[in-house]
């Protein structure tokens, strides 16, 4: 995109700088977007790879709801004070001998518990961490006595996130399919097909950035990647409707090529699509802040964070992948390449004819007058020049002299 000042002229004619947030504004078509598609579909085809090779080779750190296995949970206070998860972790080794995969507290103040996710645990197994639990951490309950009641457990099959993720990937197809169908009739093929290239980004972006980092895939993971699709969406058919109002009827004029209509249309949305995604993020935000600050990892944790990571790669995408993309599939049409030429053969006219113009208006009569002049005065010279001189060295001396006369010819012979 390009920040350079441009300049503009008020009422009286004076020049002034627009700034890069006045362009922003007022949507101008100052940021040449779709001019760099090229840079776009590069990097956004690394960021692809990077993701699809994480998920690949790095995988997915699932949750229990999907590995399956058991749970144990305990509140927070114990009689000698708070219990730090990692030294109840290390009495569930000590208990069995083997170590819990995952230890964490969930919820701030009396509400708080720490919860220890492991494998599969039999009945003496349960029973043997529950009671090395109390011995070592004395949980209290809700009157303040230390209880071995408060420890409970629970066990989770694998096949229950696997539920979940057949129903989800099913809903994610019958979207799809109905996205599909609504674009076509009420855009066009090309819209449709960029807006579902976009929208697979947004879904392999967001899994990926899951892979890379490491974070817990759980149910609520799930259903907040279902969430942020129709959001994505939204702002890709708002900036598709304003290019197919800048492009009604395009081929038969010679103002703007197609790239040219759609980048100014991606200008005029820009703002709003910036308000949207701010507006939108920021209670996701709180949602996430609220939920790991105040609440510990959780439902709420895990939903509010999906949904901020395929935001952000939504509005990316939206701007600056779905209508680039547009541009390169209509680029191919010949009618299109065709209406481009046309366009730079009208342009190309009229600066020649700019050109002649401006040098109409700079010329001077003065000027004129002078080349005039001096053009009599080489004919007059050119015209004694060509009197045959009597004597030879004569001739040879007005040669010299550029064919200047010496004096004024007569035509008459001396005596």
């Amino acid at each position: 995109m390009s920040a350079r000042p441009r300049r503009r002229r008020d009422v009286a004619g004076k020049e002034h700088k627009e700034s890069v947030f006045t362009r922003l504004y007022t949507g101008t078509g100052a940021f040449d977007i779709v001019g760099h598609r090229k840079r776009w579909f590069i990097a956004f085809g690394i960021l692809m790879l990077v993701c699809i090779g994480s998920m690949g080779i790095k995988g997915f750190n699932l949750g229990i709801e999907f590995e399956g296995g058991t749970q144990i949970q305990l509140p927070a206070q114990g009689a000698q004070g708070p219990i730090d998860p990692d030294e109840a972790k290390q009495v569930f080794s000590s208990a069995i001998g083997e170590n819990a995969s995952e230890a964490q507290q969930v919820g701030v103040g009396e509400a708080a518990t720490i919860q220890l996710r492991s494998s599969t645990l039999d009945t003496a197994q349960v029973d043997q961490v529950k009671q090395a639990l109390f011995t070592e951490l004395q949980p209290l309950d809700s009157s303040g006595q230390p209880s071995r009641a408060v420890i409970s457990d629970s066990a989770v099959s694998a096949s229950w996130g696997g539920e979940i993720s057949q129903q989800a990937l099913i809903a994610l197809a019958v979207f799809i399919v109905l996205v599909t169908i609504f674009l076509i009739l009420y855009f066009e093929k090309w819209m449709a097909v960029a807006a579902l290239i976009a929208l697979i980004h947004d879904i392999v972006v967001t899994a990926g950035v899951y892979s890379l980092v490491g974070f817990e895939v759980t149910p609520a993971t799930v259903i907040g990647l279902l969430t942020i699709l129709g959001f994505s969406l939204y702002d890709t058919v708002v900036v598709f409707d304003k290019v197919k109002e800048n492009t009604r009827g395009l081929l038969n004029l010679t103002r703007r090529t197609y790239p040219e209509a759609a980048n100014l249309a991606l200008n005029q949305t820009l703002m709003r699509s910036i308000n949207t995604s701010v507006i939108a993020l920021l209670p996701v935000l709180g949602l996430l802040i609220v939920g790991y600050v105040l609440l510990g990892a959780g439902t709420l944790q895990d939903l509010a964070l999906v949904q901020l990571t395929g935001m952000l790669a939504g509005v990316l995408s939206s701007v600056l992948l779905a209508t680039p993309l547009l541009v390169f599939f209509k680029m191919r049409d010949p009618k299109y390449q065709q209406q481009a030429e046309r366009v730079h053969a009208r342009r190309a006219n009229q600066a020649r004819k700019a050109t002649e113009r401006e040098a109409d208006e700079a010329f001077d009569p003065a000027d004129d007058e002078a080349l005039a002049t001096e053009l009599r005065r080489e004919e007059a010279y050119a015209a004694a020049a060509s009197v045959p001189a009597r004597h030879p060295k004569a001739a040879e001396k007005r040669q010299q002299r550029g064919g200047r006369p010496t004096g004024k010819p007569t035509g008459k012979r001396r005596r």
